[in-house]
């Protein structure tokens, strides 16, 4: 894996795990982009359906990984049931 920023030897299993998955959900987050992009460049009604489907799997993907992160590592349980499912102004939240 490349995206280690200090030696893979010095970094434990539990380390390495949590960087599989970040990586894992930036993949699908920018997958989502990438489907995005080519359903509004599209002008083929079947084909912007099929990348609509493949988007909304991208996402599932997404939240199955975020969900495994908020499980697994420490301080994302917290940020997320801080942050997600409130209507409450997003930037105001800290400052509660």
């Amino acid at each position: 894996m490349t995206n280690y920023h200090e030696p893979a030897t010095e970094l434990s299993e539990e380390t390495r795990n949590f960087i599989r998955a970040l990586n894992s959900l930036k993949e699908e987050i920018e997958a989502v982009d990438w489907y995005r992009q080519r359903m509004d460049a599209t002008g083929d009604k079947h084909l912007k359906k099929i990348l609509e489907h493949n988007m909304k799997e991208e996402m599932e993907h997404a939240a199955m990984m975020l969900e495994w992160l908020r499980r697994n590592m420490d301080g994302w349980d917290e940020q997320l049931r801080t942050y997600l499912f409130t209507e409450k102004n997003i930037l105001n939240i800290e400052e509660e």
